[in-house]
């Protein structure tokens, strides 16, 4: 019975992430139900079962950049967003381990990048059912569309890992030009970069040939043809609205940049604290926007460093490094292939994504580096049982 229960909540935590904002709209806790029940029963399972999880690098990884996060937290405390934004951090930390184990143990990989793909593709329809609504570019669940095309160009690569035979082969396909054409219409610069490189990434390393991406492609173009038939002069408006915000986005985006690294020049060991990019930023900036006096630093990488400083920032590239290190080893000991690959592909886009967004609060990171290892526990495992 748990196993049946870590397997539905597991696969309902990565499926129900990118529709989160529906989930909010219901209650402002709601979207925190699935997890906090996934990581409950995780740990009745641990105690019936009176085991630990295997131990693997990412936990201790993990454990220390706790460490980090409590201790900024601590010569923070007084200021005003500190306590929110480690609240936020704490549990994306422990659901990469949960999922880690479910995952090896309980949880077959296959049926949660499925769940992964689910909920992606219910996201993306709901952003273009927002444009159908009168949205100049796609929304649906969330507020921003460069969030949304984070979630749907994470979720893309991990079509080619699922089954695609006989009277379903087309269903990828399928799939896939509903989430590229969700992705096309948020207009996002970033997350087209990010599934480029993706699909790079899969085609390099033979799992995806060329004629699928050209295939999916010509589909999506296809319906984006139809689409701007059908509304050219929304379409005209949105490129328009588009070109203006990039580039005000543009000038913004690298002020922030250079306030993140004024703020981990002067707080190098343990940075400005959780939330203190929004804090400082102002007077790091020296006020350069005066209508956006607590934004966020639109790149993962420097506002981690810039809150947490370099020990912090250090270690979460090394979460990372733990994830493709543990997938390339779970090859060589004979996984899944495209699992792997799919796995990895995913994750180059979430990290190039996340170069022009600020995404550590989004799950996508965290369950794929946690997918990484499952799947390298779960190799490992069975070539001990092949060897005795």
């Amino acid at each position: 019975m748990l196993t049946v229960l870590l397997r539905v909540l597991a696969c309902g935590t990565v499926a129900l992430a990118p529709v989160e904002g529906y989930l909010l709209r219901v209650h402002d806790q709601s979207a925190k139900v699935v997890p906090a029940a996934l990581i409950g029963v995780w740990l009745v399972s641990l105690v019936r079962d009176r085991r630990l999880p295997a131990p693997h690098p990412l936990h201790l990884l993990l454990a220390l950049l706790a460490v980090v996060l409590l201790t900024t937290s601590a010569v923070h405390a007084a200021e005003p967003f500190t306590f929110e934004y480690l609240v936020r951090w704490a549990p994306f930390l422990v659901v990469a381990v949960v999922l880690a184990d479910v995952a090896a143990r309980a949880v077959p990989v296959r049926e949660l990048l499925a769940a992964v793909v689910a909920g992606a593709v219910v996201a993306a329809a709901g952003g273009l059912l927002s444009v159908v609504g009168g949205e100049l570019r796609a929304t649906g669940p969330l507020e921003d569309p460069n969030d949304l095309a984070f979630f749907l160009v994470a979720a893309l690569p991990l079509l080619v890992a699922l089954p695609a035979g006989g009277r379903f082969r087309f269903v990828p396909l399928v799939l896939g030009a509903v989430l590229a054409a969700g992705a096309l219409a948020t207009f996002s610069r970033g997350g087209g970069i990010a599934l480029a490189c993706a699909l790079a990434w899969l085609v390099l390393r033979r799992v995806l040939p060329v004629r699928a991406v050209v295939v999916t492609a010509a589909v999506t173009g296809l319906a984006a043809l139809v689409f701007a038939q059908v509304a050219h002069a929304e379409l005209d408006r949105a490129l328009q609205e588009k070109s203006h915000i990039a580039g005000t986005n543009a000038d913004t985006r690298v002020l922030r940049w250079q306030a993140a690294a004024r703020m981990l020049a002067d707080e190098p060991v343990l940075g400005v604290g959780p939330g203190g990019f929004r804090q400082h930023y102002a007077a790091a900036s020296h006020n350069a926007e005066i209508d956006e006096q607590t934004p966020v630093a639109h790149n993962l990488f420097l506002e981690v460093a810039a809150e947490l400083g370099l020990p912090g920032f250090a270690l979460l590239i090394a979460v990372i490094a733990a994830g493709f290190v543990a997938a390339e080893r779970a090859v060589r000991l004979g996984a899944d292939r495209r699992q792997v690959v799919a796995v990895q592909a995913a994750l180059i886009a979430v990290l190039v994504a996340s170069v022009f967004l600020s995404e550590q609060y989004y799950l996508p990171l965290w369950s794929l580096v946690a997918i990484a290892v499952a799947l390298h526990q779960r190799a490992r495992e069975g070539r001990c049982a092949f060897s005795t």
